[in-house]
């Protein structure tokens, strides 16, 4: 995927914890539909802050754990569109949507380390799922950028 203008695309990233059975971790968002209200951990790049130390805050204030080894950084960054009826009122219009680096982590703790409310309200519930299932589990305009995320861990969960 190609990015047209960086500065219009806030910088993120994105986590693909992996844990028992290769599955992947995944979070409910609260108040969204059920069926498409299901995702990796995602956050913004603080200023001053590396992507991975963004992606090793997120792990924290997200899944409540920094119980994770990396194992790989996507070798691009990957970027989506938010349509404008989903652009948060805080963006003020200044972002077209979201620009993620991507990172596969090994989960080294047991499910009693994770504590979603450990930050906030990011996430009300959390499931481990095949990778194969994750396209699946998010909303539409999200899709291409998980394809791309699957395929290139795809060795990792398989």
């Amino acid at each position: 995927m190609s990015v047209p203008r960086l500065d219009r695309y806030r910088p993120n990233v994105g986590l693909m914890l992996i844990g028992p059975g290769r599955r992947v971790f995944v979070g409910h968002r609260p108040g969204m539909p059920a069926d498409l209200a299901w995702q990796m951990p995602q956050g913004g790049i603080d200023k001053g802050e590396t992507p991975i130390e963004a992606a090793c805050r997120e792990l924290g204030e997200e899944v409540g754990t920094t119980k994770a080894l990396l194992l790989r950084e996507s070798r691009e960054w990957l970027a989506y569109d938010v349509p404008k009826a989903a652009s948060p009122k805080f963006w003020k219009g200044k972002w077209r949507g979201q620009r993620q680096k991507w990172f596969a982590l090994a989960f080294t703790g047991s499910d009693a380390d994770i504590d979603i409310a450990a930050h906030g309200d990011e996430f009300d519930a959390w499931r481990w799922v095949p990778a194969g299932e994750l396209v699946g589990l998010i909303v539409e305009f999200k899709r291409p950028v998980y394809e791309a995320v699957v395929k290139e861990f795809a060795d990792l969960v398989s």
